[in-house]
């Protein structure tokens, strides 16, 4: 950002106004980066007369939304990597299943034509489409918002200030893991708290004061070792990587949808040139390598890699085939959520599936194990499965007999594979004598112990 030389006089009227009306923003803007390069008031919220949020405000035409349109007058290429970054797209959720859980399932279109549950909840952080009313207000169904992926009335995407808390911009405050986690945490996608879980996140807590936060280079392995934070992973510079603007610049894998999928899959599949997963990995490696050897890091991606693949291969994609055949063979009414099955298969993949792909990513064992893959074989053997059957019968006793034998014949093809012969009782004999031996030996240590 070029400083000007002084001050404008539009921004002086403001700053004199301002600070005896809102003297937290004058004092949170005194001590920003702005204030120093004198970047005022007028700067940020100018606005041609003919844009849609205009209005005119002690004789000047300003607006209230400052977008990244208005921050790309000076972050030029800051906003061009968000733009190309998933955040960007945040706020194209009309029509997923979380939409309408929020709108019609929890919620009610009471509030001006919108659900309050999607108006405080999702769009808070996914972003909405900032509307303007008639007589020049925003509409309060979507104001105030600083959701990531904000559609403003410029037509620009994005809010900067979802991680740069105005009117400070302050680097500390958007370098620690509490930025993301106004978003990135809860039972479907728990980032913040597995952070804290893993060793990264313990040191960070105990080393905090060594983190060099507001140092403006701010390279890992160089102004700082204690710990990485979501930035350090995800977009802050390493000694041979520059700052990135695009958070998934670096990721692989997508654990965002029921089956996970390698981050390039769509592209390849639409003909969209991209970054590879594999240059994307090679990245993240690259962070990796300032504080661990190679060999550390190329273990831990094949323990990742592994338990991706293996919740694809024994849940996601056999109860994706379950609820297909369902589908298809009319078993299930057309309305989302109002049969029992369709829940217990958006907990496996959305909630608990998740967390335990989140887990293995960031390293936090109880999130794989006991909130993760625990839930999920639960939920697949004790409810999935059982509901499965239910809905078959009920088709059956109806009339549907070809259907229900060919649903169960999808049925029995999962249950028939190795990885559930457990369930299935067809286990090898020598396997399932091992595991009782082992298990006796676990218990005579255990009460050998407790004597």
């Amino acid at each position: 950002m070029k400083p000007f030389d002084q001050l404008s006089e539009q921004s002086k009227e403001c700053a004199a106004c301002h600070k005896e009306k809102n003297p937290s923003i004058y004092a949170q803007w005194g001590r920003s980066k702005h204030y120093g390069a004198n970047v005022g008031c007028y700067e940020c919220h100018q606005a041609d007369p003919d844009d849609k949020d205009a209005i005119v405000h002690e004789g000047q035409s300003i607006a209230v939304i400052v977008s990244p349109k208005d921050c790309g007058n000076c972050h030029v290429k800051e906003v061009e990597e968000f733009g190309q970054s998933h955040h960007a797209k945040a706020a194209q959720i009309l029509g997923s299943q979380d939409n309408f859980l929020a709108e019609v399932v929890e919620g009610a279109m009471t509030m001006h034509g919108q659900s309050a549950v999607a108006v405080n909840g999702c769009w808070q952080c996914h972003g909405a489409e900032v509307k303007v009313l008639e007589n020049g207000d925003l509409d309060p169904t979507t104001w105030p918002n600083t959701g990531i992926g904000r559609i403003n009335p410029d037509g620009s995407l994005g809010a900067c200030s979802a991680c740069h808390q105005r009117h400070e911009f302050d680097m500390v405050q958007a370098r620690r893991p509490e930025a993301c986690g106004k978003c990135h945490l809860g039972p479907d996608h728990p980032q913040k708290e597995i952070y804290e879980e893993s060793k990264h996140g313990i040191n960070f807590y105990a080393h905090v004061d060594q983190m060099n936060l507001g140092n403006a280079k701010w390279i890992v392995g160089e102004d700082y070792d204690a710990a990485p934070t979501c930035a350090t992973c995800h977009m802050s510079a390493t000694r041979e990587l520059p700052i990135t603007h695009d958070v998934g610049n670096r990721i692989s894998w997508t654990l965002r949808p029921a089956i996970s999928e390698k981050i390039d899959a769509k592209d390849i599949a639409s003909g969209t040139p991209s970054k590879s997963w594999e240059a994307r990995r090679a990245d993240m490696q690259n962070v990796c390598q300032s504080c661990h050897t190679k060999s550390m890091i190329e273990n831990f991606y094949i323990q990742f890699d592994s338990l991706v693949e293996l919740y694809n291969e024994k849940f996601a994609r056999p109860g994706k085939s379950l609820m297909a055949v369902l589908t298809q063979e009319n078993m299930l009414t057309e309305i989302s959520f109002d049969e029992e099955i369709e829940w217990t298969w958006f907990y496996l993949w959305h909630h608990e599936g998740r967390r335990a792909r989140h887990g293995a990513a960031m390293q936090a064992p109880d999130y794989v194990q006991w909130h993760g893959m625990f839930e999920v074989a639960e939920r697949f053997y004790v409810e999935m499965v059982p509901q499965f059957l239910e809905v078959v019968e009920v088709a059956e006793h109806n009339g549907n007999v070809d259907g229900a034998k060919r649903a169960r014949a999808v049925l029995d093809e999962v249950l028939a594979r190795p990885e559930h012969a457990w369930f299935s009782g067809n286990e090898p004999e020598e396997v399932k004598k091992a595991r009782l031996d082992a298990q006796k030996a676990f218990k005579a240590r255990y009460l050998n112990e407790s004597q």
